[in-house]
C-alpha cells in the first residue's frame, strides 16, 4: 500500500471534534505521520504515560516519550550504544569502583545551565524514598543508594558528589563495567532542582517544565497525544532535523496497522504479528523485525497460595508449550525461552535452563500432573487460579493458549482469565496484587545485572513474584564484586539456576522488535533494545 503524502482528512467524529480543536492545530487538521515539509513524525506509541517524570516512569512507552525530552551523562547513539551525552568524557579507576564525568557546556530548556549539581540533585532524588520511585532499585550500584532508599541514610549519602559546575565524581558498591550503557537510562537523568522547588508537583506541565533534551513538551492531551518540538536550548540542535513529534497512545495493534498503512503515522512502535507477511506484501519496506533484549514472562505470586509451594509453579511451567507459542502465535522469529537471560546481552552466555528443557512435552505434562497430585491437589480439591494478562498486543492470544496447556493437565484445573489493562495490570504485578501475571522485562542497559536483579529480595516491587532465596540473594550480590568475567560469568550462571530450579517466573519466548517504519524515514537503525531518538531522525530528499 502506499504512502499518500497529500492526505489532510480529520481523523475524529463528531464527538472528537470539539477535544480536538482545543489543542489549537497541535494535530487534529494534520494527519500526514511524516511530513517531510513541516518536518514532523506522528508516532503510534503503545501506551498513555502515566508520568513523563523520569524518576515516576516505569515504561518503554514512556521511555520512548522521556528520552526525548532529557539526557543523561551517557545517550544511546543511533543503534543504542552509550556515547557522550551531557559528559563529553569520563574515566575509571583500574577497579571500576569509582568514576569522573566531565560535563560539556549545556543548557536547560529556559537557558539556566546545566551542571553536575542537578545530576547530585537528581540521584539522591530518585533515591529519596519519599520520592516513592518504582525504579529506583535499577542504581542501587551506586554507594549508599539501597540503604538510602531504604531510609537509613539521608540523601546526601549516595556516592555522587559535584566537583565543581562541570566534574561530577561517583563512587560504586561494587565494579561495573557497564556503567556507560546504565547512566543512558532515565532512572540516572538530571532534573531541574530550580523549576521543582518553584511550581513542586507542577514543575512537569508543559508551562513549566524544564528539560535538557532535544526537544521540549508543548502539549499532553490525556489519552490523546503528547506534542514535542524541537528545543533551541539543545547543544546539539543545529543537527536535530525534525522540528515536532507526536505521540498517540495506541494499544491496539491493528489499529496502529491501519493507521500506518493509510499514512496517518509515520512510525508504529507494534503491529499485529499474525500479520508480518500480509504488512510486508501490502506495505513494501515499512516493516522491521529486529533481535530484542526482550524476555517475555509469567510471574507466578510466591507470597500466598497455591503458588508459594514449588511444586505448583514447576507444573505450570512444565505445562507451556513454548515451541508452539514461537511458531503458531508469535510467528515473527521469537524463540522459545527455557532460562531467564535473553541471549545477545554483553558480558553473559547463559548455561541456565530448566532441568527438564530437553523433556519432550507429554513427558513434561505427566509430570506436571504428579507434582500437583503430590501437592494435594486432584478431583477433590480441584486447582483453580486467575491468571491476569494484558490486553494489548499478541498478549490475549498467549493468555488463551496458556489457558489451554493449564486446563489440559487435568479436568480439575481451572483457570479464569483476567485482562487487565496494562498500566494497571503492572501496578498491580508491582503491589503483589495477583496469582499469575504476564509480563515482559527490556533490558534498561546491556548486562545480566538487569535481569538478575528482578529477582533479588530487595528489589522490591519489581521482583513482581516476590521471590527470595538468600543462596540466589548472596550469588548476585558476590558477582557484582567480581572483576573478571569469566569467574562473574560462571556465579551469574549459578545464580540463575538456583532462581530456575526455584520456578519463581514461567519463561515463555525471547521476543523481537516489531515495528512499522516509513521508508523515508532516515537515521532509524534496528537494534537489541529498540531505543530509537528522533534526534538522529531525517527524511529522504
Amino acid at each position: 500500500m502506499s504512502f499518500r503524502t497529500d492526505r489532510r482528512t480529520v481523523l475524529f467524529g463528531a464527538a472528537g471534534l470539539s477535544a480536538a480543536a482545543a489543542l489549537n492545530g497541535c494535530a487534529n487538521a494534520r494527519t500526514i505521520g511524516l511530513d517531510k515539509v513541516r518536518r514532523s513524525l506522528d508516532i503510534a506509541n503503545s501506551g498513555e504515560p502515566l508520568s513523563l517524570d523520569p524518576h515516576k516512569a516505569s515504561g518503554v512507552w514512556e521511555n520512548n516519550i522521556i528520552g526525548n525530552l532529557y539526557m543523561g551523562l551517557t545517550t544511546e547513539g543511533p543503534n543504542a550504544e552509550p556515547m557522550p551525552g551531557l559528559a563529553e568524557r569520563w574515566e575509571s579507576s583500574e577497579d571500576l569502583t569509582r568514576w569522573r564525568f566531565h560535563l560539556r557546556e549545556a543548557q536547560w530548556s529556559d537557558g539556566v545551565p546545566v551542571t553536575a549539581h542537578d545530576f547530585v540533585f537528581g540521584f539522591q532524588r530518585i533515591l529519596d524514598p519519599e520520592t516513592l520511585s518504582e525504579y529506583a532499585a535499577v542504581l542501587y550500584t551506586l554507594k549508599n543508594a539501597e540503604v538510602v532508599n531504604r531510609g537509613d541514610l539521608p540523601p546526601t549519602a549516595v556516592g555522587v558528589r559535584a566537583l565543581d559546575d562541570r566534574t561530577l565524581d561517583m563512587e560504586l558498591e561494587y565494579p561495573a563495567s557497564y556503567m556507560p550503557s546504565l547512566l543512558k537510562h532515565y532512572t540516572a537523568y538530571a532534573v531541574p532542582r530550580h523549576a521543582i522547588e518553584r511550581y513542586g508537583g507542577d514543575w512537569m506541565q508543559p508551562e513549566n517544565i524544564v528539560v535538557n533534551g532535544p526537544y521540549t513538551l508543548v502539549r499532553w492531551w490525556s489519552n490523546f497525544v503528547v506534542h514535542l518540538k524541537k528545543s533551541p536550548s539543545f547543544y546539539d540542535a543545529r543537527n536535530v532535523f525534525l522540528d515536532d513529534l507526536y505521540f498517540y497512545p495506541t494499544t491496539d495493534v491493528n489499529t496502529a496497522a491501519r493507521l500506518v498503512s493509510s499514512g496517518e503515522r509515520g512510525w508504529s512502535k507494534e503491529f499485529p504479528a499474525q500479520q508480518v507477511e500480509e504488512l510486508r506484501a501490502a506495505m513494501p519496506g515499512f516493516v522491521r523485525v529486529s533481535p530484542y533484549l526482550l524476555m517475555n514472562y509469567l510471574s507466578f505470586n510466591c507470597t500466598r497460595p497455591p503458588f508459594n509451594d514449588p511444586r505448583v509453579r514447576q507444573a505450570m511451567a512444565m505445562a507451556i508449550d513454548r515451541e508452539f507459542l514461537a511458531r503458531e502465535i508469535y510467528r515473527t522469529g521469537e524463540t522459545p525461552a527455557y532460562n531467564f537471560v535473553p541471549p545477545g546481552l554483553a558480558n553473559y552466555e547463559s548455561r541456565a535452563r530448566y532441568r527438564w528443557a530437553d523433556t519432550p512435552v507429554d513427558e513434561r505434562r505427566r509430570t506436571a500432573v504428579q507434582l500437583l497430585e503430590a501437592a494435594g491437589f486432584g478431583p477433590d480439591n480441584p486447582l483453580r487460579f486467575e491468571f491476569s494478562h494484558r490486553t494489548t498486543s499478541i498478549n490475549p492470544r498467549v493468555a488463551t493458549v496458556a489457558q489451554a496447556h493449564w486446563r489440559g493437565l487435568a479436568d480439575w484445573v481451572r483457570v479464569d482469565l483476567a485482562p487487565t489493562e496494562t498500566q494497571i495490570h503492572y501496578a498491580n504485578l508491582r503491589a503483589k496484587n495477583f496469582t499469575v501475571g504476564d509480563g515482559g522485562w527490556v533490558a534498561d542497559f546491556n548486562d545480566p545485572k538487569n535481569y538478575l536483579f528482578l529477582l533479588e529480595t530487595r528489589t522490591g516491587p519489581q521482583n513482581y513474584p516476590g521471590y527470595s532465596n538468600p543462596r540466589y540473594d548472596a550469588l548476585v550480590a558476590e558477582s557484582d564484586r567480581v572483576v573478571d568475567q569469566a569467574r562473574r560469568q560462571a556465579m551469574i550462571a549459578e545464580a540463575e539456576q538456583i532462581m530456575l530450579d526455584d520456578c519463581p517466573v514461567c519463561t515463555t519466548v525471547f521476543g523481537v522488535s516489531r515495528n512499522l517504519v516509513h521508508p523515508d524515514l532516515t537515521g532509524y537503525v534496528d537494534n537489541v533494545e529498540d531505543i530509537h531518538r528522533a534526534r538522529w531522525f531525517g527524511v529522504k530528499a
